[in-house]
């Protein structure tokens, strides 16, 4: 590929959907207790969503990598952590990013629903939901808050 057409080919409104989420954040809980810090950058000449998560009780850390892949109009996570790996898919729709998947477990197929909210202001919820039945209910994992750190 040429070098010259990397800042084209990751440009477009389509991979700026994401954008709301770049940032320092500290994650808290419902209750507003700190669950941990999430750095959310851009990388790889913005084609991509960089996020590294670090647990404030625990030290246990965990990434992902987000992209739009313009030949399916979708976006896909590879989430990488402590105890288990995730693959999303899914994309920008009524106001949210919503993706998810299936994985396996010893107790059978999970599916998983990760919707991230931008509120107006500035704050994102992180809603994290998983059913064991293929769907047909759901129970949730994680409600959390994300503010930005200011420096």
């Amino acid at each position: 590929m040429n070098a010259d057409a990397i800042p084209e080919v990751c440009s477009g409104e389509e991979l700026r959907q994401f954008d709301f989420w770049l940032g320092e954040w500290q994650v808290a809980d419902t209750a507003g207790v700190v669950l941990g810090a999430n750095v959310i950058t851009r990388v790889a000449n913005g084609c991509g969503v960089l996020e590294h998560w670090t647990s404030e009780s625990s030290g246990n850390e965990g990434m992902s990598l987000n992209w739009y892949d313009r030949s399916i109009g979708r976006w896909t996570q590879v989430w990488v952590g402590s105890g288990f790996n995730l693959t999303l898919t899914g994309g920008f729709e009524g106001g949210r990013m919503v993706l998810s998947g299936q994985r396996e477990t010893d107790k059978g197929v999970v599916v998983d629903r990760i919707t991230w909210i931008p509120l107006e202001d500035g704050r994102v919820r992180q809603l994290w939901d998983v059913s064991k039945n293929g769907g047909a209910t759901w129970e949730a994992a994680f409600d959390g808050m994300y503010t930005r750190v200011m420096k």
